[in-house]
């Protein structure tokens, strides 16, 4: 069963911000930066369209292996994360619901791949499918009328997605629920281990300390985490501690060491060991190269 959409989600959303003249977003994306690689969420539909490399998906607590020209749809509320595996580049189409509203009156189904993925339809859209190489030319054609500005380009990107999506339902539809979706509870349940450890990353959390928040053994939770995110409990934390390093050295002036103690890191040299293996570079050489300095 595809989890609640109910407005008491623990996870606190990202802030997609779309123009609201025309709310969608069509851009190009090299690797995977941190902030998606932890799991979130956010109200936008979003396409993901792989032209490159490889990697997996965690989706609702279900692992996808993906490569080039295999699609994803993400709909609101699902939580997701995604990790590179080798070269990853995609496109990426973010829009609101509300962009196909006038679509909706006349055709209730339109959004149904996104509404009923999990019962009716998979986030997943594997390049082997015969109609895969068609889906990925209407996201080529709208991401080059959506960079070309010329006149009616907002009827032609909208028209583009109404025939991606018309090929969705005709050929993706299933009235089968065989895509193994996390239970509701199970997800609620680590939406709110996932909050309590984000609100307090400085905190010496053990295994078990997260297991009784949600009343569970560590080793039955330990299961269900990984199951769900993708990740050993303590690996999850390790990643959200240096995305908000990140964040800190671009925005703070706090020392490298004094990040590595707000951020939950009692040991220096660990926090920078982690950080070159995690983010590919130091902490100062990242903070030069985001405030714009040259090594």
């Amino acid at each position: 069963m595809k989890p609640s959409t109910s407005s008491s989600l623990h996870i606190q959303p990202d802030q997609i911000i779309l123009p609201s003249r025309f709310p969608l977003s069509i851009s190009s994306s090299k690797g995977v930066t941190p902030s998606f690689q932890r799991l979130h969420w956010h109200r936008a539909l979003e396409i993901n369209w792989i032209t490159g490399g490889s990697g997996i998906y965690m989706i609702n607590g279900r692992e996808y292996h993906f490569e080039q020209g295999d699609l994803f749809l993400i709909d609101s509320h699902d939580l997701h994360r995604a990790y590179e595996s080798k070269n990853l580049e995609m496109v990426i189409v973010m829009f609101e619901p509300a962009l196909l509203g006038a679509e909706q009156r006349y055709d209730p189904d339109i959004l149904q791949p996104f509404r009923h993925t999990g019962t009716r339809f998979s986030n997943h859209i594997s390049h082997t499918h015969p109609s895969s190489p068609l889906l990925g030319e209407y996201i080529e054609k709208m991401q080059r009328e959506y960079e070309s500005g010329q006149p009616s380009f907002i009827s032609a990107v909208r028209g583009l997605l109404l025939l991606f999506m018309t090929e969705i339902n005709r050929r993706f539809r299933t009235e089968q629920d065989t895509f193994g979706y996390a239970s509701t509870k199970h997800l609620e349940q680590i939406r709110e281990v996932i909050q309590t450890m984000d609100a307090d990353l400085a905190k010496p959390w053990s295994l078990k300390e997260l297991a009784d928040l949600v009343h569970l053994s560590p080793s039955r939770f330990s299961v269900l985490f990984s199951q769900i995110v993708g990740s050993s409990p303590m690996n999850y934390l390790v990643q959200l501690r240096l995305e908000y390093a990140v964040k800190l050295l671009e925005e703070d002036d706090l020392s490298v060491l004094e990040i590595a103690e707000t951020t939950g890191f009692r040991n220096l040299s660990n926090f920078n060991r982690l950080f070159l293996h995690h983010i590919g570079v130091s902490p100062s050489v990242l903070r030069r190269r985001l405030r714009g300095k040259t090594e």
